[in-house]
């Protein structure tokens, strides 16, 4: 007896069960369910700049299926108002109570719109309702295109030889993007660069509010004179303008070279016998060589010194003489011999000339000779004829 009962009300409770799913599943969709019509978007107060088009995300929701209606109530004299879903043009959406309707609210505003703020109401009907949804928009002037253009180090010091290289930053502080025109005003002579991440560029974009790094080279003639020489470096983008001043502090090097009075490269000289040679050393320059040494590597045995042995200073675009004696060895054979001659200034680099020189050797050394020889012959013609007649 006691079994029936249990199974019994094991049965009424699954039963129960059966019915009391669908009462929850349908409570809980009703939970989930709006309970009126509602529409509704995320940004309702917005800020745009004159002349921009202004779109608003529309949300759509229903408390059951059915097609609801959209329409502008409140909307400033010029403005036109247009809804979209997909990209088309619509009136209306159809929504149900777990699938919102999305729309697109695109206001477009009138040539003349001047600055200020504007309130729109948009309404959405349904099946015997409506609701509404206020929106606004504030309308701001354009900032003016104007560029900031500037240069971490604008004065750099440096040689004739050397490359000046500018770091420099470019803003777009204007609301609009600009096609940036590259442009410099230099010495005649220098040469001027600009590059951007590494390539070289004359134009190229920069958006509204953006800034880029350019790194401007400028180049100097081998022979600049020392001062400072300024770099008018322009970017010009439609409507704005903007120009920096670079400074090229050129402090100028020395450039020697070492020859001789009358260019020729090569010399007489008897072995034995100190033979002076004129030595021509020359500043071509854009700065005073000073405390130039002069110096020589000779052949073994030889030796050669110099009168001055230092120059204090040569100007730029002059020359001092100065004299090299040159003493060949005592033994030297001759024959042709490469002597190098060197001018080394206290500051840069030295510069030499090769001189060829001709040893010669004495005629007094060939006189004696020939007459060892004539001694010789006549020794050994003494001989014979004294030795013969034995």
């Amino acid at each position: 007896m006691r079994r029936i009962w249990t199974i019994g009300l094991l049965v009424a409770l699954a039963m129960l069960g059966k019915a009391y799913t669908p009462a929850l599943a349908q409570e809980s969709q009703q939970r989930n369910a709006p309970l009126k019509l509602t529409l509704s978007t995320h940004y309702p107060d917005q800020m745009a700049q004159v002349g921009e088009t202004v779109t608003f995300d529309l949300t759509v929701r229903a408390p059951d299926p059915q097609v609801v209606h959209l329409e502008m109530r409140e909307v400033p004299a010029g403005w036109t108002p247009t809804f979209t879903g997909e990209g088309r043009v619509i009136e209306s959406v159809y929504v149900e109570p777990d699938h919102d309707g999305s729309v697109s609210l695109k206001l477009e505003p009138p040539k003349d719109v001047a600055p200020g703020s504007y309130r729109f109401v948009v309404v959405a009907r349904g099946n015997g309702t409506e609701t509404e949804l206020p929106i606004g928009l504030t309308i701001k002037d354009k900032l003016p295109s104007k560029l900031a253009f500037d240069a971490e180090l604008p004065t750099l010091k440096g040689t004739p030889t050397t490359t000046f290289r500018y770091n420099t930053t470019l803003k777009n502080e204007g609301d609009e993007p600009l096609t940036i025109n590259l442009a410099a005003d230099a010495p005649q002579g220098f040469q001027v660069n600009f590059s951007l991440s590494g390539q070289d560029v004359t134009s190229f974009p920069l958006n509204a509010n953006e800034t880029k790094r350019l790194t401007v080279e400028v180049v100097p003639p081998p022979q600049t004179p020392a001062g400072q020489y300024q770099v008018a470096v322009s970017a010009n983008g439609s409507e704005a303008q903007q120009q920096l001043v670079l400074t090229a502090d050129v402090t100028g090097q020395p450039d020697l070279s070492v020859t001789t009075p009358d260019e020729r490269l090569s010399g007489q000289a008897y072995a034995g016998r100190v033979t002076p040679f004129k030595v021509v050393v020359r500043n071509s320059g854009s700065a005073a060589a000073r405390d130039v040494k002069l110096s020589a590597s000779p052949p073994s045995g030889w030796s050669i010194s110099f009168q001055p042995e230092q120059i204090t200073e040569i100007p730029p675009g002059q020359q001092v003489e100065a004299t090299a004696n040159v003493h060949p060895a005592e033994q030297a054979i001759a024959g042709d011999y490469m002597v190098t001659v060197r001018a080394q200034p206290g500051e840069g680099a030295s510069k030499s000339m090769d001189l060829r020189i001709t040893v010669l050797t004495s005629t007094l050394w060939g006189v004696v000779g020939l007459a060892l020889i004539a001694i010789a012959v006549g020794a050994v013609g003494v001989a014979v004829v004294r030795f013969g007649r034995r």
